[in-house]
């Protein structure tokens, strides 16, 4: 393996030092080097247009079963609310096992709804052993948070909603995403939890691409 964008490895160290990303029990070895491709990233080959050629982009890739997207949610969340403004953040829901909760992702992300439902959602999945796997039962938990059950089951059989899944399958597949959750970095690269050792340490990886990325790292 070769080591990465070394003459930037003071930079990762600031990032990790920081003190917002570090969980307890993080390794402290990690912190003392810059990330190392093919080890806590990978890069994108082709690499993937973004959404928009004016700001870095961050995909997370996730799904609503996902135990671990359930763990990460709370610290992305965080995250995401302080990115520079020069960066964009969306959720991407990949089609693992079965289509129902991508379905049910877009369709909330359409009616607007998708960031403030996000922790009921998760929270009847697994805490309440609720596996929201019918629209009916999707509806039934939503009606709780006001949503229109006939709003909602016409959007999620909408051909908007079924044509950005079609989409989001395409940019997994594109991502090579073959388990979540997981960070596509401004189209060119790829982190996850279970590659740089950790959620915190998946979340530096990501600032230190992204801060890469500005300076123009070939």
């Amino acid at each position: 393996m070769t080591t990465a964008f070394d003459p930037r490895t003071r930079d990762f160290l600031r990032v990790v030092a920081g003190g917002a990303l570090v969980l307890a029990g993080a390794p402290v070895a990690f912190a003392q080097r810059a990330p190392v491709e093919g080890t806590e990233f990978r890069r994108i080959k082709p690499a993937v247009p973004t959404e928009s050629d004016k700001k870095l982009e961050v995909i997370e890739f996730f799904w609503y079963g996902c135990p671990h997207c359930f763990s990460l949610e709370p610290a992305i969340k965080d995250w995401a609310k302080k990115l520079p403004a020069d960066v964009a953040f969306r959720k991407v829901h990949v089609p693992f096992r079965e289509v129902r909760h991508q379905q049910l992702f877009f369709t909330l992300d359409s009616m607007g709804k998708a960031d403030e439902l996000a922790d009921k959602v998760f929270a009847a999945i697994h805490n309440e052993r609720n596996p929201l796997n019918t629209p009916e039962k999707m509806a039934d938990l939503l009606a709780k948070s006001g949503v229109d059950r006939k709003q909602f089951m016409d959007t999620f059989e909408s051909f908007s909603v079924k044509t950005r899944m079609r989409k989001a399958t395409q940019l997994t597949e594109a991502f090579q995403v073959d388990g979540v959750p997981a960070l596509g970095i401004n189209g060119k690269y790829f982190t996850a939890p279970s590659m740089a050792g950790g959620n915190a340490q998946a979340l530096a990886v990501a600032d230190f691409l992204l801060d890469a990325e500005r300076k123009g790292a070939k």
